[in-house]
């Protein structure tokens, strides 16, 4: 048993803002993750929109900040999978797979989203083959090829714009007649000329050699009408789900965002949550630092309640 008095499950901007802040605020801190620090962050290739950066960083260098900060400050990074997230009186329990237990008297859910899925034939199949989630990560392997981005969000726009760098042949499909995306972005999209645009369409499948991706079927809403394009690659951006697993339907939403209140409170006394999983208007960086932040806050003064040293 490894007790705290936070415990912090994710360790993205939102889980390791929240855990610079609670050390700070002198408690034992403790994050929990599953992959590596900065969470979905590290996958992201130029950030340009962070306050107090005049110039890029990328996504994995301001996860390792973020990281080195908090650790300054005293807080503990432990890599393992909660499998099981229980409270018993006014203690929480979390078990990772490897067997071990951290009981905490607040938690901080700050676990964010997966790219969400197209399901269509070939998807799957061609997954690692052709198919990606993360320009960043596999845009690299499609040097000078044919390359199909999936969405029309921020991530569909950034990660097209970081591809047409690598090569002339970018298109765009997006189901609407317009993007949704930040207007800087969809204006850089505009003026680059490695990048097509086709909207009102959707993809029905995805085809492939069986070694790799050859083509994709595509739908024209407007007109109806089916029909084949060759590319080496289809990157997807099409949404995030929510990384909820641990927790109680009713402090969920009905898409399974995490429900708060201002102050990153759930339904569930001593439970926060912050960042993408919670259930919010816009999901950045600095909304999840602030997240963070401010559920480390609230979760300290939960505690001093809880001990009976609350500041009146």
């Amino acid at each position: 048993m490894i007790e705290q008095d936070i415990l912090i499950i994710g360790s993205g901007v939102a889980g390791m803002s929240a855990a610079q802040y609670a050390a700070r605020a002198g408690r034992s801190v403790t994050v929990i993750e599953a992959i590596a620090p900065g969470g979905q962050t590290m996958y992201i290739d130029m950030i340009e929109n962070y306050p107090g950066f005049n110039e890029p960083i990328s996504g994995s260098e301001i996860g390792m900040r973020f990281h080195s900060q908090a650790e300054q400050f005293g807080a503990k990074l432990v890599y393992a999978t909660v499998k099981e997230l229980e409270k018993e009186g006014d203690l929480f329990f979390a078990t990772t797979t490897d067997g071990e237990v951290y009981q905490a008297k607040a938690v901080i859910y700050a676990t964010g989203a997966q790219h969400r899925h197209l399901g269509v034939p070939g998807e799957e199949e061609y997954n690692g083959k052709g198919v990606s989630y993360c320009g960043t990560c596999d845009g690299p392997f499609f040097r000078g090829k044919r390359i199909l981005v999936v969405g029309g969000g921020d991530t569909a726009l950034t990660d097209a714009i970081y591809l047409s760098k690598l090569t002339e042949t970018v298109t765009v499909v997006h189901r609407k007649d317009r993007f949704r995306a930040q207007d800087n972005l969809v204006k850089q999209a505009e003026r680059n000329k490695n990048i097509e645009r086709v909207m009102m369409h959707t993809v029905l499948e995805i085809k492939g050699d069986g070694n790799k991706v050859t083509s994709v079927i595509l739908n024209d809403l407007e007109k109806g009408v089916q029909y084949e394009r060759e590319f080496d690659a289809v990157f997807v951006f099409v949404g995030m789900i929510p990384q909820t697993e641990l927790l109680e339907p009713s402090v969920l939403t009905a898409d399974r965002y995490v429900k708060t209140n201002e102050r990153m409170e759930t339904l569930t006394d001593g439970l926060y949550a912050a960042g993408d999983v919670r259930d919010t208007v816009f999901r950045q960086l600095i909304t999840a630092a602030s997240d963070g932040a401010i559920a480390a806050h609230c979760a300290s003064e939960y505690i001093d309640e809880l001990e009976g040293r609350a500041y009146v």
